[in-house]
């Protein structure tokens, strides 16, 4: 899989320093998807191709349970993943240039943020033809301002009559930021073959409006991009689709409220049609968890896009509300989801919004009712995880702490999702119920915190609910203990991608 990225005249010079990539030398990443290598093909002063070339290991991903548990399955074998530009490409772009995707560059942050003539070029894109003979490729791109030339060859050049190939050479001129450029590759390649490598979940609506800010709420495909996004969950569908159009709303004066209840034939989980999805029943169970603690002042750590905060903010109850996350556009998105521009002073002053790492002491949350992490902890790598517990419990000590994560016993139930592999490629762990009440018990013993365990989710006898959920209660005559912070075991059955 090849993709080059160019550009000429005076932006020519500047597309090393956005890339973060130097061009006097070739650079190899190792993936969970295979090795990519960064090299430049031309580095002028006119003109500048940067290329990243996946090299996947057939044999490898054929042998990994990752892709399947059938291993007699002849499609493990005979396959289009080491040659199409499909999710994996989308993956390791995301991965090499992360910091370009971003918009940052220290060295020229004028031209990360400006428009700049770029040519993209890709082998081996899957891209059907419709009824007008217009391939999928043309009908994606073009509308976000592309001029697309896609170049369809023979499937073999010796045998005319088995038709043209399935996949085409794709071309992309425009003048659009480089951000812009990279986040609709990782977005629309995987549409273009309707497949993902990785497991879907609750998570990856966030990740597809992060990425499609600023033009899938528009795009004319909008309904297939985030169907084939989110894997054909129509449950998550629904849930992007609310969320692109404003239709979760707000309450008169500005407190959010709830989009209606998603209707799922039948949801990747197994759920039944008309059942509240996972992620709403996740929010529920600590919003009841708040409320049995009578917490009025709380902390949302590890808030993202304010998922939970919207909840938060539309109960007058909670008079002091504060969301941390360590990336600031996060924070922002956050602020746009509360329309905190649209409410009164005295509301807006219930919400403080912070830049915060959850493995670092921040005294701006100290001496609450409550702290939440909610999916947070399987997101830290297990080393630090002392550090988050010393942040939480021993430095800001609230009187209550409200900690979910995946029961990693409950990932069977996920049709979609392959054998030892985590529910997100960004997951470090993921716990088993014993190993989750073993860290929480050792937790709560060092600090003086009582704790209960609560299933989120059908709790099935042989594998539990799909989420666990541990609330801590903190002794009103404790002190926390001397004691040394150990990290507890986590299950590594899968390798986050």
């Amino acid at each position: 899989m090849l993709v080059t990225i160019t550009t000429r005249g005076d932006a020519a010079p500047d597309l090393s320093h956005l890339l973060h990539k130097h061009p006097g030398r070739a650079q190899s990443f190792d993936l969970s998807v295979g090795t990519a290598h960064v090299f430049y093909p031309v580095d002028t002063p006119d003109v500048c191709s940067a290329a990243l070339l996946l090299e996947v290991d057939a044999i490898a991903l054929a042998r990994s349970k990752r892709y399947g548990a059938d291993a007699q399955a002849l499609s493990r074998y005979v396959n289009d993943r080491p040659y199409a530009s499909t999710s994996m490409l989308a993956l390791a772009i995301g991965q090499v240039f992360r910091s370009a995707m971003g918009g940052r560059s220290t060295s020229r942050p004028e031209r990360a943020a400006a428009p700049m003539d770029l040519e993209l070029a890709l082998t081996s894109v899957p891209s059907e033809v419709d009824e007008h003979g217009v391939g999928l490729a043309s009908r994606l791109f073009a509308p976000l301002g592309w001029d697309v030339d896609e170049t369809r060859r023979p499937l073999d050049d010796t045998r005319p009559e088995w038709g043209d190939a399935a996949t085409v050479g794709l071309r992309l001129r425009g003048r659009v930021r480089l951000s812009d450029a990279l986040r609709q590759l990782t977005v629309l390649l995987p549409v273009l073959d309707d497949a993902k490598h990785y497991w879907v979940g609750d998570d990856e609506v966030g990740m597809l409006l992060r990425r499609g800010e600023g033009w899938l709420a528009e795009h004319p495909l909008r309904e297939l991009i985030t169907t084939r996004s989110l894997a054909h969950q129509r449950s998550l569908v629904d849930d992007a689709t609310s969320r692109l159009l404003g239709l979760d709303g707000t309450a008169g004066d500005g407190g959010a409220v709830d989009a209606p209840v998603d209707e799922a034939s039948a949801d990747d989980d197994g759920t039944s049609a008309r059942e509240t999805p996972l992620y709403r029943r996740r929010a529920e169970a600590v919003l009841t968890a708040l409320a049995d603690v009578q917490a009025h002042t709380v902390a949302d750590v590890g808030c993202g896009e304010g998922a939970l905060l919207r909840h938060l903010f539309a109960d007058r109850s909670f008079t002091t509300i504060i969301g941390t996350d360590v990336a600031p556009r996060e924070l922002a998105r956050a602020e746009r989801r509360l329309r905190l521009d649209d409410v009164s002073d005295e509301q807006r002053a219930r919400v403080r919004l912070l830049q915060s790492s959850v493995t670092y002491s921040d005294d701006r949350i100290a001496g609450l009712d409550a702290v939440v992490l909610m999916e947070v902890v399987e997101h830290v790598d297990p080393e630090r995880l002392p550090a988050l517990e010393a942040s939480v419990f021993l430095a800001a000590r609230p009187a209550a702490v409200v900690v979910t994560t995946p029961n990693a016993e409950h990932n069977v139930r996920f049709a979609s999702l392959a054998a030892g592999r985590f529910r997100h490629p960004d997951h470090r762990f993921e716990w088993t119920r014993d190993e989750f009440r073993a860290w929480a018990q050792a937790v709560g013993d060092r600090h003086g915190y009582a704790v209960e365990h609560r299933p989120v989710g059908d709790d099935e006898p042989e594998v539990g609910p799909p989420t666990q959920l541990a609330l801590f209660r903190r002794h009103t005559t404790s002190s926390p203990t001397n004691g040394s912070l150990t990290t507890i075991s986590t299950t590594t059955g899968g390798t986050a991608a």
